[in-house]
């Protein structure tokens, strides 16, 4: 299993309308686990749950890790049980920092592109960006001016001089639309961009930028697009643990894992964290999740067994 730490909950602020960041820090002080911007950690509920945040703050301060959580009325239950239950002083058990959304701080220009709560891992990029004096650009969409988050310490990263800011929000535009393609559309041709949002956003942003270099072009996926593959009907074989568990209908594999009491490594249940990421030595994976390239999924080397399942009457995983 993956290392975990036990961090307390020092402070929690209100960002916007059903956001609140929340600062975490070691009970009895000193430094964390470094972290990169763009990287996120798995919050271990005291309910079973567990969640992927991305991390807010500037990755040199190394005391704390910042996340952002936005009450999702109509998510999981993992938004709003942190929402209701999690207080100043709480001590919660987290993972070490893992990241996804790798920024290129080589890059000439970038642009960070950002839909509502999709701000969190942009804003750390947009510190990081900042604090090496490269050019970049952000544009922050929000339904409302009330329900966009850190705007204040935006506008304090805007006065530095290296960010050009876009704020966008749906209530002031007097009818026009945001035009996303044109946006992607005027960033220089060796730009790297990076986009995090809601899902209509994402997909947008993917066809915006089809036809720019791969390596140039970053999406954070904070929900799945798939429905997971639930069909059931094959078998996995387990080659470290020389085990064949059979996966039933309604099942995924991390579930019928589960219950047959293997652990296994997973976070978000969706496909779009990578915590549960397992090698295939055989068979054919059906892939569902928004972490593997489209290269990666031909290859068949890796599956998200959180959500993915079976086009083969058996796979055989690394575990």
């Amino acid at each position: 299993m993956n290392d975990t730490l036990e961090l307390r909950v020092k402070r929690i602020s209100y960002e916007a309308d059903r956001i609140n960041s929340y600062e975490l820090v070691a009970p009895a002080g000193g430094d964390l686990v470094p972290f990169t911007a763009g990287g996120h950690i798995d919050l271990h509920l005291s309910n079973g749950m567990i969640r992927s945040y991305s991390l807010v703050n500037d990755q040199r301060e190394r005391h704390r890790y910042v996340i952002a959580v936005n009450r999702e009325l109509a998510g999981r239950g993992g938004s709003q049980f942190v929402h209701d239950n999690l207080r100043v002083g709480d001590i919660v058990r987290v993972s070490e920092p893992r990241n996804n959304f790798a920024l290129c701080e080589e890059a000439g220009h970038s642009l960070l592109i950002a839909g509502g709560i999709g701000i969190t891992p942009l804003l750390s990029m947009a510190r990081r960006l900042d604090a090496l004096g490269r050019s970049f650009e952000l544009v922050y969409a929000a339904r409302t001016r009330s329900a966009a988050a850190f705007l204040d310490e935006i506008e304090a990263l805007r006065s530095n001089g290296y960010i050009g800011v876009c704020l966008d929000f749906d209530d002031e535009r007097s009818g026009r639309v945001f035009d996303l393609a044109a946006i992607a559309r005027q960033a220089p041709a060796q730009a790297h961009l990076y986009c995090c949002g809601p899902q209509p956003m994402l997909e947008a942003f993917e066809t915006a930028t089809a036809g720019r270099p791969a390596d140039h072009v970053h999406v954070e996926y904070f929900q799945a697009k798939d429905p997971p593959a639930i069909a059931g009907g094959f078998e996995v074989k387990l080659a470290r643990s020389n085990r064949t568990i059979a996966v039933e209908a309604g099942k995924t594999v991390l579930d019928a894992l589960l219950d047959a009491g293997i652990a296994a490594n997973h976070a978000c249940s969706e496909g779009v964290c990578g915590t549960c990421e397992t090698r295939v030595i055989d068979g054919i994976p059906d892939h569902r999740d928004q972490f593997l390239s489209k290269e990666e999924r031909a290859a068949n080397k890796t599956m998200m067994i959180c959500c993915s399942g079976a086009k083969s009457a058996t796979l055989v995983l690394d575990l």
